[in-house]
């Protein structure tokens, strides 16, 4: 439990750096164009390069399976069986589905390698890079979900006050 602590530790933390990093993107861009009417053409392209990687690695990392989005409604008038089934079959579909589309996702990303981005020159690789690590991180969260429903665990109903 202590790596599994570690990894979400390190995860954050680098969700929370390439946060900072695009704010203070965002700040230097601002700054130029407004303050000093000297747009940077590379504060755009990183602004945008930055928001993929942050969106796409808190959904693949940071953000818990109870943060996402589920139908309470469902899920709160079912029996512990039934939320098990739900569960296992949910689970099933996304992570089912992650997998399948994972080697289809490195092909492409792979191939962007071939493009660059037109300031900065960052191979569209990497840019895209972590729609690789969400699916992975997909097929894994839903495996272990899986085996956590089959053991019983995290069927409770859940009350949501808004």
């Amino acid at each position: 439990m202590k790596l599994l602590r570690f990894l979400q530790t390190a995860a954050r933390g680098l969700g929370g750096a390439l946060f900072l990093t695009l704010f203070v993107v965002f700040i230097v861009q601002v700054t130029a164009r407004f303050g000093f009417n000297k747009p940077l053409p590379w504060t755009d392209e990183a602004a945008v390069v930055l928001y993929v990687w942050v969106i796409l690695w808190a959904a693949a990392t940071v953000v818990p399976e109870r943060e996402h989005v589920v139908f309470d409604l469902l899920w709160n008038r079912a029996g512990r069986r039934t939320r098990q089934a739900m569960r296992i079959a949910g689970n099933l579909m996304v992570g089912g589905l992650a997998a399948v589309a994972i080697p289809g996702t490195w092909d492409y990303v792979h191939f962007m390698q071939r493009e660059s981005t037109p300031v900065l020159g960052i191979p569209f690789m990497w840019v895209f890079m972590p729609f690789v690590v969400l699916m992975v991180a997909l097929v894994l969260r839903s495996a272990w979900a899986i085996w956590g429903a089959v053991r019983g665990q995290g069927l409770e109903a859940e009350l949501h006050l808004s």
